[in-house]
């Protein structure tokens, strides 16, 4: 059937999550082809909802040093950045908000697709504290798609204000993910973000064994 309450279509998800799953098969038997020898510099991709200060965050962990540019085909941004993180220089992409792995709009299609896709090291899943149970649903598809991901639960100063805490550690021993628990407009938690994003980060090897 299909709900008009909300964005899920129960009527396609089967046939979308079966091409969620031939893109993912896909994409990791071309990693595995790839030649390794050459280190490649570590991707973040930040996801998330509309309206969860992915951007505010983004251009924290950037200092402002963006390059937005169309995605190939089509008018939907991109803005790309880098950091220095753990010593070395990453990049980071802030896709389009999307609610979900199953696209609605043409932003929510090219960022699946770019996901799906692309090469990245992990995907930081910005969300928003005040609707945390609702916006981990989009959490569980990312995992289940087994991408490596880092939930970032921002906003955490307006969840304070109406009473909402967030218990960083239980969550993160729930999940079985790292969580870090954030304010990007207060500039809380940004140092520990870093350092979890840091675990992810490579040091391109100084020799090849042969």
């Amino acid at each position: 059937m299909v709900c008009n309450h909300c964005r899920n279509s129960c009527k396609t998800f089967l046939g979308i999550s079966k091409s969620i799953w031939a893109c993912l098969w896909a994409r990791n038997k071309f990693k595995k082809l790839s030649n390794r020898l050459i280190p490649a510099r570590t991707t973040i991709a930040l996801v998330g909802s509309p309206n969860v200060g992915k951007s505010l965050l983004f251009n924290l962990l950037t200092d402002g040093y963006t390059d937005v540019s169309n995605y190939p085909g089509t008018t939907v941004d991109i803005a790309k950045g880098q950091a220095i993180i753990a010593g070395q220089t990453v990049s980071i992409i802030d896709t389009p908000g999307m609610y979900s792995l199953i696209p609605m709009t043409e932003e929510e299609q090219y960022s699946r697709d770019f996901l799906l896709t692309e090469s990245i090291d992990l995907v930081v899943n910005v969300i928003d504290a005040k609707h945390l149970s609702r916006m981990l649903a989009f959490t569980f598809q990312l995992m289940e798609i087994q991408l490596p991901v880092l939930l970032a639960v921002n906003m955490l100063d307006e969840a304070e204000k109406l009473g909402i805490w967030v218990n960083e550690k239980q969550l993160e021993a729930s999940l079985g993910i790292p969580v870090v628990t954030l304010s990007a407009y207060q500039k809380r938690g940004i140092q520990t973000l870093k350092a979890k994003v840091g675990n992810y980060v490579t040091t391109p090897a100084l020799s090849y064994s042969y």
